[in-house]
């Protein structure tokens, strides 16, 4: 297929990632049945019949600002029209009333019953003070929730990975397959809500001060269908009444509207768009918070979303980026394919614009990098093609974005030009340096650290590569839910990473892990925002964000173990499933 081609159909269909179909989910999950046995599976289990079938839960998401929180919820189509209302404020009885905006929801994703999505923003909050709300569903004011808002000095958030309710598909519970039809007969999703919010009250139990939450993405399992069932499920944790979540746009939410209808993002830009929308950015205490929809292979199109939330908020002193693809990872279903794909591309878009951290899932495994900053060096740039047809990716194969070429990504035994392809892929996925940093605490690194976060449901999980990457610090994968809390101060950021045992008891897997900023490194990176429109090329930055060769670590060292990675890759590429 000609490169005019591709990209004319890319163009017309939207630049989106479904699953890689090349390994197989491990039989580890986590059965509500069991866990929840003594904790409120029963009651859970009772009311499953109607939590399925009502989509018009509440959702709620940062604003632009701390001062700003942003609303969205299903109202049913009938005699009246929806009513987008949000009634806020601190007295119960006598609270403001905000209005926004209202659409149709696509009636094949609800089963051809008529629904408005509303989406409205609340403004002039402020810390540490208690709020209520209800909203209008055609008019009638829902029960009235409460809303707390926590200090912006020093700023908790909790960081999970894909929930992805419904994932557990095929699973047994009580001797039975748990299904994943439409409505409540998706068993799956019922499994999973259960544990999703088990986790996030375990988590709020040991953090009741938590901010808001940023989740990596696949808050929901099926691609590409409808789905209503699974948000429901995911919309009904306790927590999420009073509780924002900042999510991401995973390969499984990026194929349809209803991600776009059920979740109000502020900051929303034309970059990086799919069916489920595209980036957005906000500000939280001292933070900065790019959220990039890496389902679309367009970088040039995200280092935009990233330039213009710097412009916007140039006195943040930290810069977070959120993605759902893990391009510094440890699992053995994407790290080394789909998760990899955009390495090269990304890795010196951020180091131009001094991002601090990148938070990702997509892996179902948990890992912390070293301090990583790109190699100054010219690479190439790969992304999944369509299929001949167009109609789907070609999700056997790799390809360079320049020369066409098709990369396996498991090449058939005794294929050797195929493997020396693949290997020389592999190698040049190896454009980054590893800081000479030591110990838990690092001050003013040059490196950025990526985090990538395990199934906060237990869903489904994924095993570790066999052998850990060089640029990995810690990792980990004990079959458990997991979930991470971030502290950020002007001066800090610091990380913990907890599991939640089958007795529901948090257990730490990781040490706690700081990054501390001087004065010196905060006037370097407000001097940045000043410099990042000559950086309009993504592949032109590495060279002038990096010191001399000189200076570098030797990437020579990285060779062997993409070598043992891309073994790895092909002994696994027997297996298929969805992912």
């Amino acid at each position: 297929m000609k490169r005019k081609l591709i990209a004319g159909l890319l163009t017309a269909l939207s630049v989106t990632v479904v699953c890689p179909a090349a390994y197989a989910s491990t039989d580890h999950y986590m059965d509500s049945s069991v866990v929840g046995a003594d904790s409120g599976w029963s009651d859970w289990d009772a009311a499953w019949e109607t939590t399925a079938t009502d989509f018009t839960k509440v959702s709620l998401t940062p604003g632009a600002d701390d001062t700003q929180l942003n609303f969205a919820w299903y109202s049913q189509k009938g005699d009246s029209d929806a009513t987008p209302v949000v009634h806020f404020g601190t007295d119960k009885d006598n609270l403001e009333t905000f209005e926004g905006t209202a659409g149709d929801v696509d009636q094949s994703l609800t089963g051809d019953t008529a629904y408005e999505y509303n989406h409205v923003t609340v403004t002039g909050l402020e810390p540490n003070t208690t709020y209520y709300y209800t909203v209008e569903k055609n008019g009638e004011q829902t029960d009235v929730c409460k809303y707390k808002t926590q200090g912006t000095d020093s700023v908790k958030i909790l960081y999970v990975g894909d929930p992805q309710i419904g994932a557990s598909k095929g699973q047994t519970q009580n001797g039975a397959e748990l299904t994943n039809e439409s409505g409540a007969a998706n068993k799956a999703a019922e499994n999973d809500g259960f544990s999703w919010n088990r986790t996030l009250n375990t988590a709020l139990t040991e953090n009741p001060d938590i901010n808001f939450v940023i989740s990596a993405g696949d808050q929901v399992n099926k691609t590409g269908e409808a789905k209503e069932e699974e948000y429901a499920s995911y919309l009904s944790a306790d927590a999420l009444k009073g509780l924002a979540v900042a999510t991401t746009i995973g390969n499984h939410d990026s194929l349809n509207e209803d991600y776009m209808y059920h979740f109000n993002n502020p900051n929303n830009t034309e970059n990086g768009k799919t069916q489920a929308g595209g980036d957005y950015y906000y500000s939280y205490g001292d933070g900065l918070f790019i959220v990039l929809n890496t389902n679309n292979y367009n970088v040039a199109e995200h280092q935009n979303t990233i330039e213009e939330a710097v412009k916007a908020y140039p006195d943040a002193k930290w810069r977070i980026v959120t993605i759902h693809q893990d391009i510094y990872g440890s699992g053995l279903d994407h790290s080394d394919t789909d998760g990899m794909i955009l390495r090269t591309q990304l890795t010196p878009v951020f180091d131009a614009n001094d991002i601090d951290v990148v938070l990702q899932g997509h892996d179902h495994t948990y890992s912390r990098s070293k301090m990583l900053y790109g190699d100054g060096q010219t690479h190439g740039k790969y992304e999944f093609s369509l299929n001949a047809d167009g109609t789907d990716y070609d999700w056997d194969h790799a390809t360079n974005v320049d020369t066409e070429e098709q990369i396996a990504l498991a090449p058939e035994e005794g294929d050797t030009d195929a493997q020396a392809a693949l290997d020389a892929f592999h190698q040049d996925n190896d454009c980054y340096t590893i800081e000479d940093v030591e110990g838990d605490t690092v001050t003013d690194p040059k490196g950025i650290l990526y985090m990538t976060a395990n199934s906060a449901s237990g869903s489904k999980y994924y095993e570790l590569l066999s052998t850990q990457q060089d640029y990995v610090a810690a990792r980990s994968q004990n079959w458990l839910p997991s979930y991470s809390v971030i502290t950020l101060t002007a001066d800090t950021f610091s990380i913990d990473t907890y599991q939640i045992t089958d007795d529901g008891k948090a257990e730490a897997i990781d040490d706690t892990f700081t990054i501390k900023k001087t004065g010196a490194d905060a006037a370097a990176s407000d001097a940045s925002a000043d410099t990042t429109d000559s950086s309009s090329d993504a592949t032109d930055t590495s060279a002038d964000t990096t010191d001399s060769a000189a200076e570098e670590t030797d990437s020579s060292d990285n060779t062997d173990a993409s070598a043992d990675n891309a073994d790895a890759s092909a002994d696994a590429a027997a297996e298929t499933s969805e992912n």
